[in-house]
C-alpha cells in the first residue's frame, strides 16, 4: 500500500523509512533507522526528484504508481547517484520507459557504471545555472561537487521556494511518519544525528559546504522549502540548521566544553578520566563529556569532537605506541579534517610512557589549526594521591583557556 506525505502544493513525499539497515554505508550504526527520501511534482509533466535505496524501491514504486494514477511520469531529476539514492533507478526506467532523465555529465557517467540503462531514454544534461519548466514550475540547476559526490548538483524550485538538496540539510534516524522537522522536537531529539550524519559523510568537505551555502545565499529569502535526501524537510526556522552548517562546515566548536575520550586496558585511565571529568565540574563547567573509545562507535565520537570546543586524549601506552583504537579515533579526525580544536593530554604507561608523546606529534604533524595545552597528566600504571596537584593543573589549564583567560 502507498505511505505519501504532501510537502506543499501538488509536490509530495514518496521515499521510505528503513529499520532493517544495520550499518549506513556498512560502516555507520543507525539504530534508529534511516529514510530515504523521493520527492514527486505533479504539474503538467510529472517530476520525480531521485529514487531510493533497492531494500525500499517496493514502497517507492508504489507511492509514485499510487500518485500517477495511470499516468505517465514525464520527468526523472538525478540531483545524486549514490546508491542509497538511485539504486532504484532502472526500475524506473523499466516501468515508465519514456521518461525523460535530467542530470548532471558526471551524473549521468556514473549512471552508466553502475549498469543503469540511461541511454535508452531521452539524457538532458544540465549544468550550474540551466533551468528548467514543467508547467508552472521552474527549477533551476546549481553544482554542489563534493557534497559529498563529485558529481552532485541541487534543484531549486522558483516557483514555490522548494530546495531539493541532495545529501546537504540531511540526518540520519527513520521519520516515522513525521515528515517536518517542526513535527519533531529536532533540537532534543534529532540534533545529534544530524550532527552525526554531517561530520561523517561530508565532513572532510567542509570547503564545499562552505561554497554551497554561499550559492544558497543568494536566493535565501526564496528558500520556503528545504527537501533532503535523508531526514525531515525543513519549512520552519530554516535558519537554525543552516547556521549548524554553516558551524560544522566552518569547523568552528557547537559549545564550550570539555569531551574526554580514554582507552584504557584495565581501569585505571578511565578512572583518571573520570577524575579529570569530576574536577572540571567542580569547577563550573557544565558542558562535559566522556566516552571510552573502545566502546563507542567512532562515529559518534566524530560527531561530539565537531561539537566541543576542547577535546582530551587520555591513553594508554601500547606496544611502545598509541593504544589502537585511539590511534584510529586520531586518524579519522585528520581523514574528516577536524580544525580549530584545543587538546589536552592523559598519559598513562607502567613502564615506557610513551603515549601522551606520541598523541602531541599527531596532533602538531597530522592536523590542522590545532592547539595542545602544555598542562599533561601523565601517569605510571594507576592515579595515586600524589598526582592530585598535576591534575588539578591541568583541570584549571582547561577552565582558564574555556574561560579565555590564556
Amino acid at each position: 500500500m502507498h505511505c505519501v506525505r504532501t510537502v506543499t502544493e501538488n509536490l509530495y513525499w514518496v521515499g521510505a523509512n528503513d529499520h532493517r539497515l544495520a550499518l549506513f554505508e556498512n560502516i555507520h550504526p543507525i539504530p534508529k533507522g534511516v529514510s530515504y527520501n523521493a520527492y514527486l511534482l505533479l504539474d503538467e509533466k510529472s517530476v520525480l526528484f531521485d529514487t531510493i535505496d533497492w531494500s525500499a524501491c517496493r514502497q517507492m514504486l508504489e507511492n509514485v504508481e499510487y500518485l500517477l494514477a495511470g499516468k505517465p511520469l514525464d520527468y526523472l531529476v538525478i540531483n545524486h547517484v549514490e546508491p542509497d539514492h538511485a539504486a532504484s533507478i532502472e526500475e524506473i526506467l523499466i516501468r515508465y520507459p519514456e521518461v525523460q532523465i535530467i542530470s548532471t555529465e558526471k551524473a549521468f557517467m556514473l549512471m552508466r557504471q553502475f549498469g543503469f540503462h540511461v541511454d535508452s531514454h531521452p539524457c538532458i544534461q544540465v549544468k550550474e545555472g540551466d533551468t528548467y519548466t514543467f508547467g508552472t514550475h521552474t527549477v533551476t540547476f546549481i553544482s554542489a561537487p563534493m557534497v559529498h559526490w563529485p558529481e552532485a548538483m541541487v534543484t531549486f524550485d522558483t516557483t514555490n521556494g522548494v530546495l531539493f538538496s541532495a545529501d546537504a540539510f540531511g540526518s540520519f534516524m527513520a521519520l516515522d511518519g513525521k515528515l517536518f522537522a517542526d513535527e519533531v522536537d529536532f533540537d532534543r531529539d534529532w540534533i545529534d544525528e544530524a550532527r552525526r550524519y554531517l561530520t561523517n559523510i561530508v565532513g572532510k568537505y567542509g570547503p564545499h559546504i562552505q561554497a554551497l551555502l554561499k550559492k544558497a545565499g543568494g536566493i535565501l529569502d526564496q528558500i520556503k522549502y528545504i527537501c533532503p535526501l535523508h531526514g525531515p524537510v525543513w519549512r520552519e526556522n530554516l535558519g537554525y540548521f543552516i547556521e549548524k552548517y554553516d558551524k560544522w562546515s566552518r569547523y568552528e566548536p557547537e559549545v564550550k566544553g570539555v569531551l574526554i575520550v580514554y582507552a584504557s586496558m584495565y581501569g585505571n585511565t578511565e578512572a583518571a578520566a573520570q577524575a579529570l571529568a569530576a574536577r572540571l565540574c567542580e569547577k563550573g563547567v557544565r558542558n562535559v563529556a566522556v566516552y571510552d573509545v573502545s566502546n563507542t562507535h567512532v562515529s559518534y565520537l566524530i560527531s561530539e569532537s565537531f561539537k566541543y570546543s576542547h577535546i582530551v586524549l587520555a591513553s594508554v601506552t601500547y606496544n611502545l605506541g598509541i593504544y589502537p583504537v585511539m590511534k584510529n579515533y586520531l586518524e579519522d579526525m585528520k581523514a574528516l579534517n577536524l580544525q580549530n580544536r584545543t587538546f589536552a593530554i592523559i598519559e598513562n604507561g607502567s613502564w615506557a610512557c610513551k603515549s601522551g608523546d606520541l598523541m602531541q606529534k599527531f596532533i602538531d604533524e597530522e592536523m590542522k589549526n590545532m592547539t595542545v595545552l602544555n598542562e599533561r597528566l601523565s601517569l605510571a600504571s594507576a592515579l595515586h594521591d600524589d598526582k592530585e596537584t598535576e591534575l588539578d593543573t591541568l583541570a584549571n589549564a582547561l577552565v582558564s583557556d574555556l574561560n579565555g583567560d590564556t
